[in-house]
């Protein structure tokens, strides 16, 4: 139906309607300006969602502003209709999703996308409207265990007097149950006390609930978001810390972008964890989203765990951040002791154990942490039991060659998924019941990588009679009781014991030291120590590695800054992140081929100082053959990191305007360089 005269009729005040559109092409990447008809006057304000028509079809965006006239001499479309007239993107998170995109050289659509949750109708008008009273902050609570840190208070100072604190935070472990949640917590107060708003990101929903119980302890009112609500709570609390009701926030990754009024405080706990990394474009972390949040809002930043990542002491280098450690005295007091099996004394007393999975001193340490007659006389308790993989047996070989057994079908590797199971094969899932080795002819298999349910039998067999629980995978467990039990893990999904485990032991280190990985030995100690953590003072921790490493060493003495540091240098030497900054071009050969050659030959491209590594073949996975794919690292000092940005974007955005065929995957600071 034809549209009337009124509907024809242009708004007299402020015509023009600056859009971000929903569109992901990187030549599309640019506000476009359309006329507000007089009907949509009111509705159409800043940083509502709007639908407009858009190269024929109709989409979605965010109008970003409203201005007199237009720089566009063509004639202009007008908007279609306001979706909701709810300003849902803030000046702030508009600033912000720009820098991000800028940063990661993607667009500003796919950063939208990240941080503005789908629109909930019924939820939308059931919100509280902006205006209603929230409830009064409570008065800034006593340090507590922030006394057992040096800078503890000066940090909690700054915090109450509004100043921007930025904190490299090494926390220390708890005397029985984690300390960390109640230190945030403490933090989060003594900010939401001066009247700033603070928001908390950890990385998974059990972390997000141990801070909740600790905020919910000191009276502070405030809000969790996760992807676990389901969407129509998810919007309305969002809706809440939009429209100022709710000043404390906190959340998994997608939280980062929380439009958090008077933001005083973000802080960040356990950095390194891989979670913290979007998997979609433009892949940010929240670490950097973060620290750049807080360096243009001028809040206060927490960034740490247990471990330190090269990259925050990147920060504490360039004297964005400064250290917040524990004191000595804290620190005997509350960490564990750790041995590494083999050691020098080991060997002597059992010669086996350089080769046994679960030599004599793993066992003796979970025999007398279970029966109570360990070192200095502690109660028993459970016995934490920490498997890099999870599965029977993960990874089996011929028992007369030692090669991998591989699928016959894709070539994927095989597994045992129980005690009597047939070997699968982890790709496409095909039974290999009738395998025989390609290269010996031998139908034999034996273990190469065993799981957590594998460790489990073993260890039930080990201890008779003592209970046994697993966590990891689809079955993770919060807690566990404080009884006697061997308590099977795998990294991450280590419940907590309320007074602490009685022990620790680290099975497998070469798994996780022989990662073809970059950050191998980091992420070895990170889990490490994760798992250390929940060890009682004065427990035992055994760790299965070469007691020599160094990420074995810094375990040992619970020294994760200098290990930092001592990486950073190494990474520095030899010009990996993040003492540069690198992007990952991945995708079909002749695409990745063509993109490099743009870069490099264009006018305004790449610049001069970048260094271009490959292409090189990279494994695309279950069921593609490797040959059809490469991947090419291109570096440059970190100064000169947005310009590569922007040439980068360029070069999506000549591919994008041309129609190339190739899906590109291009990632700045990818979390593993392999």
């Amino acid at each position: 139906m034809a549209k009337g005269p009124k509907d024809q009729a242009v708004s007299e005040r402020l015509p023009v309607a600056r859009v971000a559109v929903d569109i992901s092409l990187a030549h599309l990447d640019r506000p476009f300006d359309y006329l507000v008809p007089a009907r949509l006057d009111a509705e159409a304000v800043p940083g509502c969602r709007v639908r407009v028509r858009f190269a024929g079809q109709l989409v979605d965006g965010y109008l970003l502003e409203r201005a007199e006239t237009s720089e566009h001499q063509g004639r202009l479309a007008r908007l279609e209709r306001v979706i909701s007239p709810e300003p849902v993107l803030t000046p702030e998170i508009f600033d912000l999703a720009r820098a991000v995109a800028d940063r990661y050289a993607g667009t500003l659509a796919d950063v939208l996308r990240l941080a503005i949750p789908s629109r909930h109708a019924t939820a939308e008008r059931e919100a509280p409207a902006v205006g209603t009273a929230r409830a009064p902050a409570p008065p800034a609570p006593d340090p507590g265990s922030w006394s057992r840190y040096p800078a503890g208070a000066a940090f909690l100072t700054g915090l109450a007097e509004g100043r921007p604190v930025r904190a490299a935070w090494s926390a220390l472990p708890g005397t029985g149950a984690p300390e960390w949640p109640t230190e945030i917590a403490v933090a989060a107060a003594t900010a939401a006390a001066a009247g700033r708003g603070v928001l908390i990101v950890v990385p998974d929903a059990r972390d997000l609930d141990r801070v909740d119980a600790a905020l919910t302890e000191t009276g502070l009112d405030h809000v969790c978001l996760t992807a676990d609500l389901g969407p129509a709570e998810r919007y309305r609390r969002w809706l809440a810390v939009r429209r100022g009701l709710v000043r404390v926030v906190a959340g998994t990754r997608a939280a980062m972008f929380a439009p958090v009024a008077g933001l005083g405080l973000v802080v960040l706990w356990d950095d390194g964890d891989d979670l913290h990394a979007e998997p979609r474009a433009p892949y940010p972390n929240a670490r950097e989203v973060l620290a750049l949040r807080a360096h243009r809002t001028g809040a206060a930043a927490l960034i740490g765990g247990f471990a330190r990542t090269a990259e925050l002491t990147q920060l504490v280098a360039g004297g964005w951040a400064r250290p917040l450690v524990g004191s000595a005295e804290a620190l005997r007091q509350a960490a564990p002791r750790v041995r590494a099996a083999p050691d020098e004394a080991e060997l002597a007393r059992d010669a086996a154990a350089m080769t046994a999975r679960l030599p004599s001193l793993a066992l003796r340490t979970a025999r007398e942490a279970l029966t109570g007659g360990a070192r200095g006389g502690l109660a028993p308790g459970p016995v934490l039991v920490q498997v890099p993989r999870r599965g029977y047996l993960a990874a089996v070989a011929c028992a007369r060659c030692r090669a991998q057994a591989r699928c016959a079908t894709c070539a994927g590797p095989l597994e045992i998924s129980g005690s009597h199971s047939t070997p699968g094969c982890r790709w496409c899932g095909a039974l290999a019941a009738d395998w025989t080795c390609a290269r010996c002819g031998s139908g034999q298999l034996r273990a190469l990588v065993t799981g957590a349910a594998r460790t489990a039998e073993e260890l039930g067999r080990a201890f008779p009679g003592v209970p046994v629980r697993t966590s990891g995978g689809q079955h993770v467990l919060a807690s566990v009781p404080a009884e006697p039990a061997l308590v099977i893990a795998t990294p991450g999904a280590e419940p907590v014991a309320p007074d602490g485990y009685a022990a620790a032991l680290l099975l497998d280190g070469w798994a996780l030291l022989g990662r073809p990985s970059l950050r191998a030995g980091e992420e070895a100690l990170r889990r490490w120590l994760n798992a250390a953590a929940l060890v009682r003072p004065g427990g035992s921790v055994v760790v299965l590695a070469e007691a020599t490493l160094p990420a074995v060493q810094a375990l040992i003495r619970w020294d994760p800054v200098t290990f930092s540091e001592r990486e950073l240098a190494e990474r520095a030497e030899l010009g990996f992140p993040p003492a540069v900054r690198m992007a990952s071009v991945t995708g079909p050969a002749d695409a990745v081929a063509d993109f490099v050659g743009v870069l490099s030959s264009s006018g305004d491209g790449l610049p001069a100082r970048a260094e271009v590594l490959g292409p090189v073949p990279v494994d695309a996975g279950p069921g593609v053959s490797a040959e059809t794919r490469e991947r090419a690292l291109i570096r440059i000092g970190r100064g000169d990191g947005l310009e590569l940005a922007r040439a980068l974007h360029a070069v999506q955005a000549t591919r994008s305007a041309r129609k190339d065929g190739g899906a590109i995957r291009v990632q700045l600071d990818p979390a593993e360089v392999a």
